[in-house]
Parts: structure tokens; sequence; C-alpha cells
């Protein structure tokens, strides 16, 4: 294995394992996403879902801050792969027993894990061997070969990107509206171009406000949906309430049915919840 590559792995671990702890630990969606990981299941408790991602996060955080600043002993590149071999296992694990459920990697991302999380999980075990078996710090390679290690490193942190399905948006999305305004839609001209696939109709919903204030009451997936007056309406099953007051209700969202993540960033979205056995209007949820 390449001496600078073994040298510049702890930097770049640092930059995979740091964003990923932060957003573990201090997420503020965490909590929200916890019960629907495979984490969950892992633990036979929805409860202690949450804690154990906080602590990985912490974890996390800090090997990204060990792996840079202490170059002179293996140890926490060992603890990375070991990290990476862990996630892999895990992983496996999900796409056996919960392949509907999100892995919780980033605790950004609600979606099961695809190639791309296995890939990051790769990444992270190789580059914990990597540098483990380092033999300079990573700034002295760097001082000696700065171009080298300056095109590694580019080249990596745009591999690692694009094995981040949590910044997707930030640099996939301009590239399509850009495609878009440049070349036009390859459906203009016929009636499909009208129609808004039902899945991109709730991925954007996933990613609005309203879904995020309104999912905590939300336990299940998409049960039925239909267009009315320019509305496509999501229905989902939740509970309302905690305790002996807490009731099954329906939660129906209001999507423009004409827009999706091409058109828009933040669509207008309406919400209502109903009793499922009464159908009374429940006081929405803030």
């Amino acid at each position: 294995m390449s001496a600078l590559v073994c040298a510049l792995a702890p930097l770049l671990l640092a930059g995979v394992l740091g964003p990923a702890g932060a957003g573990k630990l201090f997420g503020r969606g965490v909590a929200r996403q916890a019960p629907r990981t495979a984490l969950a299941r892992l633990l036979r408790d929805g409860r202690r879902a949450a804690p154990a991602l906080r602590v990985l996060g912490a974890a996390e955080l800090l090997l990204a801050a060990a792996l840079p600043a202490s170059p002179a002993t293996p140890f926490p590149g060992v603890a990375a792969a070991l990290l990476g071999a862990a996630f892999l296992g895990y992983l496996g694990y999900a796409r056996a027993a919960a392949p509907g459920s999100s892995c919780g990697c980033t605790a950004r991302q609600d979606a099961p894990p695809t190639w791309r999380a296995f890939a990051r999980a790769a990444v992270v075990l190789a580059g914990g061997i990597a540098a483990a078996l380092a033999q300079q710090p990573w700034w002295d390679a760097a001082a000696r070969r700065p171009a080298a290690a300056s095109c590694l490193v580019l080249a990596a942190a745009a591999v690692l990107t694009g094995l981040t399905a949590d910044v997707d948006r930030r640099w996939r999305m301009p590239l399509r509206r850009l495609r878009l305004r440049i070349a036009g839609h390859p459906l203009a001209g016929t009636a499909a171009s009208a129609a808004v696939p039902l899945a991109a109709t709730v991925e954007l919903l996933e990613r609005s406000r309203a879904w995020q204030s309104a999912s905590r009451v939300v336990r299940s997936a998409l049960l039925d949906h239909w267009d009315d007056d320019g509305w496509r309406i999501l229905q989902f099953a939740g509970v309302y309430g905690g305790g002996a007051a807490a009731r099954p209700v329906l939660v129906l969202f209001a999507v423009d049915a004409a827009a999706s993540l091409d058109t828009v960033d933040e669509p207008a979205v309406r919400v209502s919840v109903i009793d499922a056995d009464s159908g009374a209007p429940v006081m929405a949820p803030a």
C-alpha cells in the first residue's frame, strides 16, 4: 500500500467519521428516526436505539479527533478498522433482517441501506488498516509531496462525497435543474410529462418541514393515495397522544400533485390528523 495513502489515511478517515458522528450525537431528528432503524430491531427495543446511536456518534467523533492527532500509534487506525468491520456486519444484518428499515448510518438519511452505505463502511475498514500501517505523520508526508497529497485528498473527497447520500441534494439537484434548463425535459410534449410519479411526491413530502413536524405521529408506511383538485393526498396510520390517552389516527398529507424536487425546494403541504375510529378531526401536530 502506498506510503502516502497510509500517511494521509487518518486525515481522510477523520473527514468521514467526524460528520457522521456529529450527525448521530447532535442530530435533532435522531430520537424520531431511531425506532425506524434496523438497530432498533437488533436491540429488540426502539427506546434503546436513540441512546445507542448517540454513543456511537460520540465514539466516531473521538476517533475523528484521535486519528489525525495521534499518527505515532496504530491504535486509532485499528479501532477505525474494527468499526468499519462492525458497520459491514450491521449492514448485512439490516439487509437480511430488516430490509425496509433505515440503517441510521448518518442519522440524516431515513432510507434503507444501499451499496453506498456498504462502500462507506468498506472505506472505513480499509482506511483504518492504512492508518494503522502509516509510518510517518500525515503532515510530514504532505510537506514532502504537496502536489501528490493535494491530488489524493481532492480525489478522495470527490469519491466520499459520491458515497454520501446526505449531500446528494446539494450537488445533484443543481446539476439536474441545469440539465433540464439546457436540454429541456425528456418527456416534454407528451402526456407523461405532466404526471409526477408517486415516489417523487413521497420523497418531496419526506423532505418538507410539515413531515418533520408531523412524522412523530406517523407509525406506518404509505397506506393509500389519491389525487383531488390538484392535490395529491397521502395517507398514513399513526398514534396521537401518549399513555392512556393515546389513540389510533389517520395522518393525511396534501401535496401539490404537480410539484417535485425539480420544481420546488419547500413544497406547500397541508396536514390533517383524524381519529381512526370516529373520523373526527384531531388537533394537528405542531
